[in-house]
């Protein structure tokens, strides 16, 4: 490639002629500009220059080298391979003239943007052989989003270049007999849409194939959250003939993805926001209008991303819905004498029991039709896809473009979580099999090696092999997802993907604890002894006076053991008592013992208290020795309240010694951080040997901010998400992590807002813990953020090979 030429095209230069030199999304992008869609200002860095780019560094022939002969299936090997070729193209240098090009449409860009400071824009990759009508896996090189600044957009295109030699991008190539030296990475480079709502549209069902309907998905804020599958967006059926809305699935969003203070930020919606519907009918209505234009425009229907600001309509990329074909290859699939798989065979469903004497193990959302047998094999990341063999049931929380290679290999795939135009859906659609999405708790309901039937049009799995009949190809999906769950639990409708961050559940009510313990909690974070000292009604020391110790002992263990034993063997951390002086009054016999205080939130409570009376806190560490000594829940470990000073600390921890219980890794001692002397001083606080910490943000907030909790003329400056609030709360988790003590969180702001969930996640925190109904909300919160940070890890690695 000779230097000198034109390496970047506006998008209204370029359409579908220019597929070779600008990819599938370039040309859609210019296409559309040129039709008059809505479609947000942008250029397109060719082809062109990425050959230019490749040949100056040489990178072609050590492309060569390394992809000759490579098998796919190696996936040890495929990475490995990735792995070098990405850091070839990040540590190679982008020809001089290509950057000042790219340089300068930036510029021109963001005066078309009427944004002198630099436009935000997207930067997205477009392969030549991607998103085109014979080859369309989606997301198979990376997009970068709000890159603001023309030397920010230079490395975001480089690390577009780079992700052409990702594993699942090589092993599509190879699958797909694409010559890796003729398949060149446009990139797009198109102005940011700070949407208010986003969201997927397709001009005909991709599921079931029926041409008469536009299908719209939508939610709140930037679009990652609905394609990801992180959120259950609201779905719309539009007739194509009478433009009426015949379908309408509205759930609950309980946070978005916005821009804040120049950040991605996840922010709790409030309650008429999260129940209300998304998106106005007069917005869908005008979405399928668009829809039907660009069918007509394309002559094919068409599989689209929209973006609403400010109630403009955006239509960000289009590309065809390539699996319409599918649904007869997959009708026959359904049938009971499935001719690819022999009798007996994975996949195979002859010899099994009738569909009405089947037993349905789980029920999720119908993503692909069709219906095959085989055993399941569970997995939780791309690392573990040489697990799935030929003829497994691949059961993830959700896929991703790295799965490819072992979804290739399954016969049905199912997924706790996504919709019908998630990544598993799509695939599943393209290679014909089988697929449920959304099926809530499908890896924790499965069990490896058991062999399941998946129903991809009705979106039910089945215990062994079950002959389906054709009609459960040909009939339209249900459109319900509802997580099935063991004989006798509620049934939660949830879609609950796997987290590195612990979600464990706030507790305090025995009574609850066998309901509770069917969340997908990872135990209790907060096990509140209040309740069942309430329930006795007595005041302790009232019990010791009159001989009665034991009794006392004997009830706060029933308690204990009520809820240590339902979530066995998952941890229960039993918060030592906390009544302040003011409550331990109204029980019996407690105004002998309690004296009237000015201020008791800040009086003789929690610590203090155990080691003024210490042999009221001796009755508490007894009943702990009961539940675990005697009764074998080795699950229970101890959390002490209102710690104000590091010489408390040392002293309640010798009043434990003295009691018999020994700290372990099977007793793990945990201390609130309540007060602002813990994060000031949290360092010496870990230092003293502490195995976990977890912020109490409720009385927190109040001290950090001088506001009382309970007056109610204060209550809006009551704020868990005051700078100086977070402030602490970082600390503590950085603190935690710097000395590997476990941090969490159990006070209120955990369950109400996503901003101090994202602070904790993103400081290191190990764990949240919650009310029972955010349990599902915030582990899906976590993944969220979770998976925004690992591709921020990713850009950040990338940054480092680009200096």
């Amino acid at each position: 490639m000779s230097k000198g030429g034109q390496y970047i095209y506006r998008f209204e230069d370029v359409d579908q002629d220019n597929i070779p030199e600008v990819g599938g999304k370039g040309a859609n992008l210019g296409e559309m500009t040129k039709a008059g869609f809505p479609v947000p200002p942008g250029f397109v860095v060719s082809a062109s220059a990425y050959y230019y780019f490749v040949k100056e560094n040489k990178l072609d022939q050590l492309i060569k080298k390394e992809l000759t002969g490579l098998d796919p299936e190696d996936t040890k090997t495929l990475q490995a391979k990735g792995k070098l070729l990405q850091q070839a193209v990040l540590k190679a240098t982008l020809p001089p003239d290509l950057v000042e090009q790219i340089k300068q449409g930036y510029k021109e860009l963001s005066a078309k943007a009427l944004q002198k400071g630099g436009a935000d824009v997207a930067v997205r990759s477009s392969a030549t052989a991607e998103d085109l009508p014979e080859a369309s896996f989606a997301g198979q090189q990376a997009t970068f989003l709000n890159i603001h600044g023309a030397t920010e957009v230079v490395n975001a295109v480089k690390r577009c270049i780079a992700s052409l030699f990702e594993p699942r991008a090589i092993y599509y190539r190879i699958v797909n007999k694409f010559d890796h030296l003729k398949v060149a990475l446009a990139v797009p480079v198109q102005v940011m849409v700070q949407s208010d709502i986003s969201g997927i549209m397709f001009t005909a069902d991709p599921v079931n194939s029926d041409e008469t309907i536009v299908v719209i998905e939508a939610g709140l804020g930037l679009g990652e959250a609905v394609v990801s599958g992180s959120i259950t967006p609201d779905t719309f059926h539009v007739d194509k003939k009478t433009l009426q809305i015949t379908k309408r699935e509205i759930h609950d969003q309980t946070w978005q993805i916005t821009r804040v203070r120049g950040k991605d930020q996840h922010v709790n919606l409030t309650a008429k926001q999260k129940r209300a519907p998304k998106i106005k009918e007069d917005q869908v209505l005008a979405l399928a209008k668009i829809g039907l234009k660009l069918e007509e425009h394309y002559q094919k229907p068409q599989d689209s991303e929209f973006a609403i600001e400010a109630g403009r309509v955006y239509i960000v990329q289009t590309r065809p819905i390539t699996t319409l074909g599918n649904v007869e290859n997959a009708t026959a699939a359904a049938s009971m004498t499935p001719a690819p798989a022999p009798s007996g065979s994975a996949g195979s469903l002859q010899g099994g029991v009738a569909a009405n004497e089947a037993k349905a193990l789980l029920h999720g959302i119908g993503a692909s039709i069709g219906a095959a047998a085989g055993p399941v094999v569970i997995i939780h990341s791309p690392e573990e896809i040489d697990k799935i063999k030929p003829g497994d049931v691949l059961v993830t929380e959700m896929t991703t473009p790295d799965y490819v290679p072992a979804m290739r290999r399954a016969v049905a795939i199912v997924t706790d979580a996504g919709g019908k135009t998630s990544h598993a859906a799509i695939v599943s659609r393209e290679l014909g099999i089988p697929c449920v999405v959304g099926a809530g708790t499908a890896t924790t309901t499965l069990k490896n090696g058991v062999m399941v039937t998946v129903d991809g049009h009705e979106g039910t799995v089945y215990q062994g092999k079950v002959q389906l009949g054709t009609a459960a190809a040909t009939n339209g999906p249900t459109g319900t997802a509802t997580a099935a769950t063991p004989s006798g639990s509620a049934a939660y409708n949830t879609m609950v993907p796997a987290t590195g961050t612990k979600v464990y559940v706030n507790l305090g009510e025995p009574d609850m604890a066998a309901e509770t313990a069917k969340l997908p909690s990872d135990g209790v974070g907060l096990m509140r002894a209040e309740f069942i000292i309430t329930g006795i009604g007595e005041h302790p020391l009232f019990m010791i006076k009159e001989g009665r110790s034991k009794e006392y002992i004997q009830k706060l263990a029933d308690g204990i053991a009520a809820i240590a034993g339902a979530f066995s063997p998952r941890p229960v951390i039993y918060r030592a008592t906390d009544f302040k002086s003011n409550e331990y009054a109204h029980l019996k016999g407690g105004e002998s013992f309690e004296k009237e205080e000015a201020n008791p939130m800040i009086g003789f409570r929690g610590a203090s208290r155990y080691i003024r009376q210490p042999e009221e806190f001796a009755l508490e560490l007894e009943a702990i020795k009961e539940v675990r000594e005697k009764r074998g829940f080795k699950n229970l470990w101890l959390m002490i309240p209102f710690v104000r000073t590091t010489d408390e600390l040392i002293s309640i921890k010798e009043l434990i010694r003295k009691s018999g219980l020994e700290q372990s890794n099977e007793f793990k001692l945990w201390i609130m951080a309540e007060v602002p002397s813990v994060a000031i001083l949290a360092e010496q606080f870990c230092q003293l040997g502490i195995d976990g910490m977890s912020i109490g943000s409720n009385d927190l907030t109040q001290l950090v901010l001088g506001v009382d909790r309970d007056n109610g003329t204060l209550a809006a400056d009551f704020d868990e998400r005051n700078p100086a609030v977070l402030m602490a709360i970082e600390h503590i988790a950085r603190t935690c992590r710097q000395y590997n003590v476990t941090c969490s969180i159990c006070g209120q702001a955990a369950s109400d807002y996503a901003e101090v969930v994202e602070c904790l996640v993103r400081a290191g925190a190990t764990s949240v813990s919650v009310s029972p109904d955010r349990v599902v909300d915030t582990r899906k919160l976590i993944a969220s953020v979770e998976k925004r940070m690992l591709l921020e890890h990713t850009m950040g690695e990338q940054d480092e090979h680009l200096l």
